[in-house]
């Protein structure tokens, strides 16, 4: 599961790490990012990549009742993933980045829940994999939203919780955003990130930013 998460990098600043060409929306860092708000998504329909906001959680593009009726979609379980009705179009043809500075899970322990701040240990941004839809209304203007793919946890994660976002490597985002990538490629990507990759650290229940001085 990943229900929250902060990017505390602003548009210009995605755009070098993402390699973008294009302009990018204005968008401030945000330290808390919770489902249904906007969220910067990295997609590539043909053009080449280019940064846009969504909303966090998936409204299938053939939904046809209000989207407060829907599930919850903000996270879409890799397993089955390319035969499940709600994700299976997407996985199919659109499929995006969703960048992080890190996230946050709670652990349960004797004392309570704890809460964990987990990030890259090198401090540069994640790119979860993500699905996108377009929802066209019949009154309304079209809307675009997203959803986070998770899967099982690492060594780092297991002690946490029992899920965790597919973070994919800088290797992996041209054949995952691209048209065209098999199947199977694409599943064989949705796996848990090497332990080296991330470290979690215990923080207060207050703890909302992500860039700390260690």
């Amino acid at each position: 599961m990943c229900a929250r998460f902060g990017l505390e990098l602003t548009g210009e600043q995605l755009a070098l790490y993402f390699a973008l060409p294009g302009p990018v929306p204005e968008m401030d860092p945000r330290p808390d990012v919770r489902p249904t708000t906007q969220v910067a998504v990295v997609l590539d329909e043909g053009e080449g990549r280019r940064l846009e906001l969504q909303r966090w959680w998936l409204v299938p593009s053939w939904w046809r009742k209000d989207p407060k009726e829907l599930p919850s979609l903000f996270n879409a379980r890799a397993e089955g993933i390319a035969e499940k009705p709600s994700f299976r179009s997407a996985f199919k043809s659109r499929r995006c980045l969703i960048p992080a500075s890190g996230f946050f899970e709670w652990a349960k322990t004797p004392a309570g829940k704890q809460k964990f701040a987990i990030r890259r240990a090198d401090r540069q941004p994640l790119a979860f994999a993500g699905l996108w839809e377009e929802w066209r209304p019949a009154e309304a203007e079209p809307l675009r939203s997203c959803t986070i793919i998770t899967t099982t946890p690492n060594r780092v994660m297991e002690p946490i919780h029992s899920r965790m976002p597919v973070i994919l490597g800088e290797a992996e985002w041209a054949p995952w955003l691209e048209a065209g990538t098999a199947s199977e490629l694409l599943l064989s990507l949705l796996q848990p990130c090497p332990d080296h990759w991330i470290e979690a650290t215990p923080v207060s229940s207050a703890q909302r930013l992500l860039t700390w001085d260690d």
